[in-house]
């Protein structure tokens, strides 16, 4: 471990990094594990960058100030996923795993109260079909894709979630997303996703905005570029308002730190919705060779996509939404109220509070599936032995199944004029308005609202092309967007009950006078765990307190 790095200090900068809104005995573990994550990672045959003697290269992410983070190159995500799918593949070839690709979850099998299989439809074929368990577990991410402009993957989405939280199980801190820092700022009304540029960019990088609302004018009309503006000029923000973290602060901070440069007129590109990310010092204190080496394939990306050099200019960022905290309750065991339903990774609300640190999404997936998983769900198997293979001919798999058809005739049966991609925009412009960066009383209520009109004008106008029994993305879209409603409005009437600020979760009636925010401890330190009462009807709030025992509660400070 580097700097004097240890478990512990994992554990408190994620806990403080969260705002203190997340289960201490959840993060202790995560935090225990995590080196075995990478001993786990290096076995698998991912190409972690090492040091000139062959020991595994660290560096720094945002809300730390030590070099914990193993790395490969700009991908370490994609690698990850690489040495998994090859381990995975490994046991298909075996016959020891039955691969299902293209199939798509659409509803959650219940019998005697527990989870006992899923129906899925068949994404190619169209056929809709059933499958048998003892158990079920969901590893299907996060909810991101509400917002329609995100950086998650075009078919990431929270239905499987959705469903499972029709059937009973509780959904947690649903009003928990955050917001990355370092985006490709949007570039028209036709795009339909974000670029994410690495978190890593931040340790060598430099964010800054002209202090001059002259230079701010002559940017933006191409006059000058942001290479001639004098060093004086500049207005590094984050260094100027965090000293101690500088441009390394949780990413929550640093957006919100960006939209108020912009908020105040400050942002750099036509729309007023950029900053600058610099690496001029890098190249002169590194050199060209080593910034190539640690940031090469993100450099070249960026440059494919804007038609401007980071070697010559800066980059522009600006922030958009990345990742969801919130997520189905689980407990210690990552059970979620539903018996045999377990919920893993991103799917589940358990580690990261109010605020996830970088690299921690993959650490606690991976931790989840490789090192608490196989555990806590043999313990319950293990009461299942004498149980026979669950029966898919069930009246419980013909009710979910006649359910599923239900909902696609319905579809295809509104035959209206506007497309699903057309209201999903819509859907996204709500929720980045009034459930974005920023949330007060009015705007959540009016969102709540307006998602309610939204859904409507949806069941009454959206056309969905073709028919079931084949390949259709514009059904399988319609299904998602279903669900996102239902998410919008989880997600504003979370955020509305909260009435405080922490981590991710900004009230602006909630914050102190330098703009931080300002958490209500006495009021709101548990988690918001959400039960679903029926179609039109307003969901049941439980809470869960959280207890901190062995870490001082504190309010987060990046400054000293």
């Amino acid at each position: 471990m580097n700097d004097n790095d240890s478990i512990y200090r994992l554990f408190y900068d994620t806990i403080k990094g969260g705002d203190y809104r997340s289960r201490e005995a959840n993060v202790y573990r995560l935090a225990e594990v995590s080196a075995s994550i990478i001993d786990q990672c290096v076995a698998q045959g991912v190409p972690f960058a090492r040091e000139y003697g062959g020991y595994l290269a660290n560096r720094s992410f945002g809300g730390v100030q030590v070099s914990r983070t193993f790395y490969a190159r700009g991908q370490t995500g994609q690698q990850l996923l690489l040495g998994a799918y090859a381990s995975l593949n490994k046991e298909i070839a075996a016959g020891t795993v039955k691969s299902y690709p293209r199939h798509e979850m659409l509803d959650l099998v219940i019998i005697n109260g527990e989870a006992k299989g899923i129906i899925a439809r068949n994404l190619v074929t169209g056929e809709i079909e059933r499958f048998g368990a003892h158990a079920v577990v969901l590893a299907t991410g996060g909810y991101g894709n509400t917002y329609f402009l995100s950086t998650n993957a075009m078919n990431s989405n929270g239905s499987a979630a959705m469903q499972a939280y029709r059937k009973g199980a509780f959904f947690a801190n649903p009003c928990f997303a955050q917001i990355h820092p370092t985006c490709i700022p949007v570039h028209g009304d036709q795009q339909c996703k974000l670029t994410l540029m690495s978190e890593s960019l931040r340790n060598d990088g430099r964010i800054w905005v002209p202090k001059k609302m002259e230079d701010v004018i002559k940017l933006r009309k191409h006059e000058i570029k942001p290479s001639q503006i004098p060093e004086e000029d500049r207005d590094y923000y984050l260094e100027r308002r965090y000293p101690a973290f500088g441009n390394l602060v949780p990413r929550d901070v640093a957006s919100r730190a960006a939209k108020e440069r912009c908020d105040a007129g400050y942002g750099v590109n036509e729309t007023g919705l950029a900053v600058f990310l610099d690496f001029a010092d890098a190249i002169k204190r590194l050199g060209h060779q080593r910034v190539e080496e640690r940031y090469g394939n993100l450099f070249q990306m960026y440059e494919k996509i804007t038609s401007s050099s980071p070697w010559e200019e800066p980059m522009m960022i600006y922030p958009a939404i990345h990742y969801t905290m919130g997520g189905l309750w689980v407990d210690y065991d990552l059970q979620t109220t539903i018996p045999g339903l377990y919920a893993i990774g991103e799917a589940n609300f358990s580690d990261h509070g109010g605020n996830r640190l970088g690299a921690s999404a993959l650490m606690q997936g991976l931790a989840d599936g490789y090192f608490i998983l196989p555990y806590t769900i043999g313990d319950y198997l293990s009461h299942k032995f004498a149980e026979p293979k669950t029966d898919i001919n069930a009246p419980e798999f013909d009710a979910a199944e006649k359910a599923v058809k239900e909902r696609i005739a319905k579809l295809f049966a509104v035959k209206g004029t506007e497309t699903v991609d057309s209201l999903h925009k819509k859907l996204g412009h709500i929720m980045w308005e009034y459930v974005g960066m920023a949330r007060n009383e009015e705007g959540l209520k009016k969102g709540i609202e307006e998602i309610g009109k939204l859904r409507e004008e949806f069941w009454q106008n959206v056309r969905v092309p073709g028919c079931n029994e084949e390949f259709n993305q514009e059904l399988e879209k319609a299904l998602r967007l279903v669900d996102f409603f239902d998410i919008g409005e989880l997600m504003a009437r979370d955020a509305l009950n909260r009435r405080e600020s922490c981590g991710g979760h900004f009230r602006e009636e909630m914050q102190t006078e330098e703009g931080e925010t300002k958490r209500d401890d006495e009021n709101f330190m548990y988690v918001g765990a959400w039960e679903y009462k029926g179609e039109g009807k307003e969901p049941e709030l439980h809470k869960e307190e959280l207890k901190y025992e062995n870490i001082k509660i504190a309010t987060r400070n990046y400054k000293d």
